[in-house]
């Protein structure tokens, strides 16, 4: 069996590329972070992050985006709790708007591996990218899937994930975004609150 062709992987990465940047929770706490915090912190947390939303592509791989489907009580259940903890995250980066921001000299191991394990808790929060990415996989490679070719899709995939997140808290936390950021951090925040917490309720009362 063939590996991934270059037709397949020049449709697989746009489309993916194009989710990863579409306004979600995952981009908004990665912009947010990396412009309250800059690149030391913000950088581990988007890795959380990329990692996290590269397992939905392991869960769809592996099959488990069927059970999903095959069982929407099971997948309810996972949205609403997903939804609930993002109205929780929402409601401290509300409340963040009014208080001065943490130093940045927290330890850079104890600060880079909290960081790195939030991310991957809040892209966990929502179970929807395991559809799309199943989806995603059967449009793009609608054959039997080797497990060498499995491990090459779930490459691909977290590359992919990890470039863009990247991008994203190193462009963010530039010293210009920066500067406006603290210049409008309160209406930021609460704008991002807000954003968060809509996709919170959505993921809770969404079909």
């Amino acid at each position: 069996m063939i590996g991934i062709s270059l037709p397949e992987a020049l449709t697989l990465v746009p489309a993916l590329s194009l989710a990863i940047l579409s306004p979600g929770p995952a981009i908004i706490a990665t912009a947010q972070a990396a412009a309250a915090h800059g690149r030391e912190r913000a950088l581990p947390y988007a890795l959380g992050l990329a990692t996290g939303a590269s397992l939905w592509c392991l869960v769809a791989l592996l099959g488990l985006a069927i059970v999903f489907r095959l069982n929407p009580v099971l997948f309810t259940a996972m949205k609403v709790f997903g939804g609930f903890y993002l109205l929780w995250f929402a409601w401290k980066l509300w409340r963040a708007a009014t208080e001065p921001l943490a130093k940045a000299s927290e330890g850079p191991t104890r600060g880079a591996l909290r960081g790195f394990l939030g991310g991957i808790t809040l892209n966990l929060s929502n179970p929807k990218p395991a559809l799309f990415y199943a989806t995603l996989i059967l449009s793009v490679f609608p054959r039997p899937l080797t497990p060498g070719v499995q491990a090459q899709i779930y490459g691909l995939c977290l590359g992919t994930e990890l470039f863009w997140y990247t991008v994203v808290a190193v462009l963010m936390s530039t010293a210009p975004i920066r500067s406006r950021y603290f210049a409008a951090q309160f209406w930021i925040d609460r704008s991002c609150a807000v954003a968060m917490a809509a996709l919170g309720l959505l993921l809770i009362i969404g079909h």
